[in-house]
């Protein structure tokens, strides 16, 4: 292939994530001419729409679908998605092909005041759009009130700023690191004014966060086969086994859900947390080789309702 157009949303985030798929792409041995085309997405044009309590219609593929339309229509040749908004169900002429190296997935507190989540004055406010990080919050501090959010990077801190009420706002590291925001010696700069800033570590992150994924056409036998040389492989693995779990669940990308995963000395080591329908908190851990991503999922799977008899 001579060409090949990458189609990405025109976040700041997806394009500088655009911009690490085509330098991948780029390097390929056939060295073909990488385009890139931005595809505004439901969830783009839509923010009014909380993604705490989403429309069943509108859920899925909340900012995927219209990259995968366009996938269909040739319009492109690789959708570049962040992994983790990416249902675990593809359209049947649709496949993942790639993943990039995985950032570090971990979510962050930005905040005013607090460098961790235990110093957060009772009763103060914090801000997420993410159901996993609120339900993940609720219980390692019940007392605090989680507020909803919606926006790119930049709004969501500048709203934090601009709310007197709100003590603290939890993002994704990998986001904030790749629109080039520096998190060294626990501050950021924003707009001429600093902030706290600190991992999350007790917080389980989502499904494929920090991943970049590469999809295209089913029938795409040759990119398929030149996208092998950029795959990450124990990304490509991990990455499987939470998005596995996710398919075994049977939930979307906003059941909340929260994993790590990690590979060490040869063995895989998969913790999850998700809330039921009232609720109620089920998690575990396995540790092990597993051969394939389904029989690490179904391992944790079945131990968690193991336990919860």
């Amino acid at each position: 292939m001579k060409q090949i157009i990458l189609g990405t949303r025109g976040s700041q985030l997806a394009l500088a994530q655009a911009e690490l798929a085509k330098q991948a792409v780029g390097r390929l041995p056939e060295r073909p001419e990488v385009i890139t085309r931005i595809i505004a997405t439901t969830g783009d044009r839509r923010l009014d729409i909380s993604l705490n309590q989403p429309s069943s219609k509108i859920a899925k593929g909340l900012f995927t679908k219209e990259l995968e339309e366009a996938l269909l229509t040739g319009e492109i040749d690789i959708a570049v998605h962040s992994l983790k908004d990416l249902p675990t169900e593809l359209p049947p002429d649709l496949e993942l092909a790639a993943t990039l190296p995985r950032h570090d997935p971990v979510d962050v507190l930005v905040s005013k005041s607090a460098n961790s989540l235990r110093e957060i004055p009772v009763s103060g406010m914090v801000a997420t759009g993410s159901p996993r990080r609120a339900c993940q919050i609720a219980v390692l501090r019940p007392d605090l009130h989680v507020t909803d959010i919606r926006g790119n990077v930049p709004t969501r801190i500048a709203k934090l700023l601009a709310e007197g009420s709100w003590n603290s706002l939890v993002l994704a590291k990998a986001g904030l690191e790749r629109i080039g925001y520096s998190l060294t010696g626990s501050r950021m700069e924003f707009a001429g004014q600093g902030l706290l800033v600190s991992d999350l570590v007790e917080i389980l992150p989502a499904v494929g966060q920090g991943a970049i994924g590469l999809e295209i056409r089913a029938n795409d036998v040759g990119l398929k086969q030149m996208l092998t040389s950029v795959n990450h492989a124990p990304t490509w693995f991990c990455t499987g086994v939470e998005r596995e779990f996710l398919r075994l669940l049977g939930g979307g990308c906003q059941l909340p859900l929260g994993v790590r995963t990690r590979i060490r000395e040869g063995e895989l080591h998969f913790e999850a947390i998700f809330f039921d329908e009232c609720g109620k908190p089920r998690s575990g851990v396995v540790s092990g080789q597993y051969q394939t991503p389904w029989e690490a999922a179904s391992a944790l799977l079945d131990k968690i309702y193991e336990n919860a008899k």
